[in-house]
């Protein structure tokens, strides 16, 4: 993990050295790319962490016996899985703020909330599945110890859940990664505009195009590799547990 993480580094610098021998029009644009990536970067990793935080309280929500938060969460997981990741990011940077005027949101926090609402909804599902998935038996044998309602879910049932559904978290930050590229749409200068940009200017689609579908590929790369060293080292632990 601390490999890939030194790779993802590496290649950010690489790219912010002019590139004399690279041809054109990527050699003297390399520190845009580098740019785009850090941007598009720092999107994934937002909306990755408050995306799980989102599914967590949504999951909670809909396996709740309090109808209303069922309700609620339900009703937001439908909205949100069931309209495009375009429309969703669209909404928050243009309508939100006439919902709300006191509520003004950069392009790059529009960017982050409405990224972090999508995923936040298919993690929930995940997460859920997996609170489903703990044996039952489990939680009567905790409370049976003595253990309250709160640290029964802590200490047994989440750990268990969050086990159960890694594996689908990491496919949802995996395609969160590709999704970001959606916020070029409002003006975030990511990956995606920055090539879009660098198109237009120099009117080569090819080079741009397979330099950023390159760029894309190495980062998905890189989080697939991190993501499998954490499920390694979960697993681990359940094997010495």
């Amino acid at each position: 993990m601390a490999a890939a993480g030194v790779v993802l580094v590496l290649m950010l610098w690489l790219m912010a050295i002019p590139m004399s021998w690279a041809p054109e029009p990527i050699g003297n644009n390399a520190q845009y790319f580098a740019e785009g990536t850090r941007v598009t970067v720092e999107l994934t990793a937002v909306a990755a962490v408050a995306g799980v935080l989102i599914g967590v309280l949504a999951a909670l929500g809909k396996t709740s016996r309090f109808p209303p938060l069922r309700w609620v969460a339900g009703v937001y997981i439908w909205i949100i899985r069931g309209t495009p990741l375009l429309v969703q990011v669209l909404f928050v940077y243009f309508a939100l703020p006439v919902l709300i005027p006191a509520l003004q949101l950069s392009d790059f926090a529009s960017a982050c909330v409405a990224l972090s609402l999508n995923v936040g909804a298919y993690n929930a599902e995940a997460i859920r599945a997996g609170l489903l998935a703990v044996p039952k038996g489990q939680v009567e044998a905790a409370r049976s110890l003595g253990l309250s309602p709160w640290f029964t879910f802590i200490d047994v049932t989440f750990p268990q859940a969050f086990k159960i559904s890694l594996p689908p978290l990491v496919n949802n930050i995996v395609a969160l990664l590709k999704d970001s590229s959606l916020a070029y749409a409002i003006g975030v200068v990511e990956l995606t505009n920055v090539g879009n940009r660098i198109q237009a200017a120099t009117f080569q689609p090819l080079p741009i195009l397979l330099t950023s579908a390159t760029i894309y590929l190495l980062l998905t790369t890189v989080l697939t590799q991190i993501s499998n060293a954490v499920e390694r080292r979960f697993d681990v632990e359940g094997r010495v547990a």
